[in-house]
């Protein structure tokens, strides 16, 4: 299955990039607050970051990687992670979240690097053609 994963890989394009999370872990798109929801480069950085399942931290890269997860795997991870980090997360709004992240780089090759403004999801990089 093809997911969003914490990355390093082109850190430093941007001057407020940001990169707290575990290399590799799974990432979801959170919620933006008011301060970032009409300028992603706002003071805060949600409107820009991808939130770490495992280490509830944050990063403003992430990377399409294909994992041996099966969907019911996927939903787990994000339902736990938002349990633990004092959410009340239902199975079916975790379901669609991850039906919607895996819809999102399901076109995209594996090793595409995104970062993200606001909403959208803009490819930094993207492998070379073999």
């Amino acid at each position: 299955m093809k997911v969003l994963v914490a990355t390093a890989r082109t850190q430093g394009v941007r001057v407020n990039d940001y990169n707290w999370c575990i290399e590799g872990e799974l990432v979801r798109i959170g919620e933006v607050c008011a301060r970032d929801r009409a300028e992603p480069d706002g003071g805060c950085g949600c409107g820009r970051g991808f939130g770490g399942l495992n280490s509830h931290r944050a990063t403003t890269t992430a990377m399409v990687a294909d994992t041996p997860l099966a969907r019911e795997e996927y939903v787990e991870a994000i339902r736990s992670s938002l349990q633990q980090q004092g959410w009340d997360p239902c199975a079916c709004c975790s379901a669609d979240e991850a039906d919607a992240l895996a819809a999102l780089v399901g076109d995209w090759p594996v090793g595409t690097v995104v970062e993200r403004r606001r909403d959208e999801l803009v490819v930094r990089d993207m492998p070379a053609l073999e």
